[in-house]
């Protein structure tokens, strides 16, 4: 049988259904749906919350054939350890009310504006997503996330003004909730809205800087899915693992907290008016090396997170990267002793055998992940130490190889691994391509990281970071990623 609720009727399992809807999701994406609708789906358990989800699909990718089929209704499997023990838990998650195409239903997505009950807007749409385009938002629909959402607030501006949104985007870039605002209100400007409307859009409505920090890898390959529902006795196309560990800190006051009522049930929401302690850790010492490891371990052989930790060098190379290189460059007081135990659960987290965490959905945004959360700690690095940081260093020629693209077919990039042929995944692949057709270690480097466009600055200007990545570069390629990689006293030194 399938999970719908068709399926409920014929258990034992009582889900709370036909909730008043209070939040607008955009996405549909296994961070959203393993993490923020975990915690709204645990607060209506508890009678606490009371609201359920509409989520809008605001790319072409895919469908919502399942979410149809499942009445929206599916499994989320935690799997892990925590204080010790070995967790496996399965949720049937209930807190999704319907899912709505952008694409084909954009006028049921501006009547959810003038429902009263709506609340609450959050949004996962990768860290691209949440950029400016200038565009008319009258378009049906409009292309980007920002345009879409403005096209929400102003339909809830003429038609319910005395009401604004708590909006919480959840997309990994530094104060999102502002930087949102600031490109809503650009938006604004472009598409010549109304004084009355932007002083509304500022004033009505609170942006909230978020973090989400929860290793979702999503759905399981075709036969631990099999597996899975044989065991959970139905069929679920939409079944998600996630780890234990779970956090989605909220930049607020107190007040808020009555809104947001599903703090309440999990000690994993945080509201809190200062989170920049828990961005940093998060996006530093879990993304920051998930970054590195990720073109690396892929290139060194291995498909999945926990793979690598089973590797000597590579564990090796985790740790002190982390703990010796990444930690000390955070640009945020925090105790050597907080930073430690962070680390210590990211590698318990990396070493989860539970979840099949892909290395090459790490890589998605490759370029834009690496400056986002990487170069930012370079370069406080090599201003507080006045070196360049070796095994980082490292790590980036493992990204310049990775970004390596042989081939393009039909506008679709592709890079070589033994033999076999992976998909590139970012936005910046095709000067990768252009670079890499030189075939000359020493240009690509120089070209790479003298581009201002993908970094910001030229990283040339950094002495002695361009030598160190060609020196890593060419024993990767002439020798292997394996041999390449600092081992032993090589890292201790």
């Amino acid at each position: 049988m399938i999970l719908s609720k068709d399926y409920l009727l014929t258990s034992e399992t009582n889900l709370p259904l036909n909730l008043p809807e209070r939040i607008l999701q955009f996405g549909t994406g296994v961070l959203l749906r393993g993490l923020c609708d975990y915690f709204v789906d645990k607060a209506n358990k508890s009678g606490i919350f009371n609201g359920s989800i509409v989520v809008v699909k605001s790319t072409d990718a895919g469908s919502t054939d399942a979410f149809a089929e499942q009445n929206n209704l599916y499994t989320v499997a935690v799997r892990g350890i925590e204080n010790g023990q070995i967790i496996k838990e399965n949720y049937i998650n209930s807190a999704i009310n319907r899912t709505i195409s952008a694409k084909n239903q954009w006028q049921s997505v501006l009547e959810l504006a003038i429902n009263p009950s709506l609340e609450i807007i959050i949004s996962n749409t990768t860290e691209v997503g949440i950029q400016y385009v200038g565009e008319s938002i009258f378009q049906s629909p409009p292309a980007s996330f920002p345009a879409k959402l403005l096209a929400v607030l102003y339909k809830r501006f003429q038609d319910l003004p005395e009401k604004g949104f708590v909006i919480i985007p959840t997309e990994l870039i530094v104060n999102n909730g502002n930087v949102l605002k600031e490109i809503l209100v650009k938006l604004a400007q472009f598409n010549q809205l109304s004084d009355e409307f932007l002083a509304w859009l500022q004033s009505k409505n609170n942006f909230c800087n978020s973090l989400v920090d929860r290793i979702v890898p999503g759905k399981p390959n075709a036969q631990k899915l099999q597996e899975s529902w044989q065991e959970l006795g139905y069929e679920d196309q939409l079944l998600i693992e996630t780890e234990v560990y779970r956090l989605w800190a909220i930049q607020g006051s107190e007040e808020l907290k009555e809104t947001l009522s599903f703090c309440q049930v999990d000690e994993g929401v945080v509201i809190k008016e200062d989170i920049e302690i828990y961005r940093e850790l998060k996006l530093r010492l879990l993304n920051g090396t998930h970054t590195f490891l990720c073109g690396l371990g892929y290139l060194y052989g291995y498909k999945l997170v926990r793979e690598t930790m089973n590797d000597d060098a590579l564990l090796g190379f985790v740790e002190q990267l982390m703990l010796a290189e990444l930690a000390p460059a955070i640009p945020y007081e925090i105790e050597d002793s907080i930073k430690q135990q962070f680390g210590n659960q990211v590698l318990d987290r990396f070493r989860n055998p539970f979840v099949d965490h892909q290395l090459l959905a790490i890589t998605v945004q490759y370029s834009m992940k690496m400056r986002m959360r990487n170069i930012p700690l370079l370069l406080s690095y090599y201003e507080k130490f006045q070196i360049i940081p070796p095994l980082f260093a490292c790590g980036f020629a493992g990204y310049l190889l990775f970004m390596k693209a042989v081939k393009c077919e039909n506008g679709v990039y592709y890079g070589e691994r033994k033999g076999e042929f992976y998909e590139i995944k970012c936005d910046s692949v095709n000067v990768f391509y252009k670079t890499w057709q030189c075939g000359n270690i020493e240009e690509v480097v120089e070209t790479i990281l003298s581009n201002k466009n993908l970094w910001g600055r030229d990283l040339t200007q950094l002495n002695g970071f361009a030598e160190s990545v060609k020196n890593y570069l060419r024993t990767m390629i002439i020798t292997g990623v394996k041999e390449a990689l600092p081992k032993g006293e090589e890292i201790e030194n």
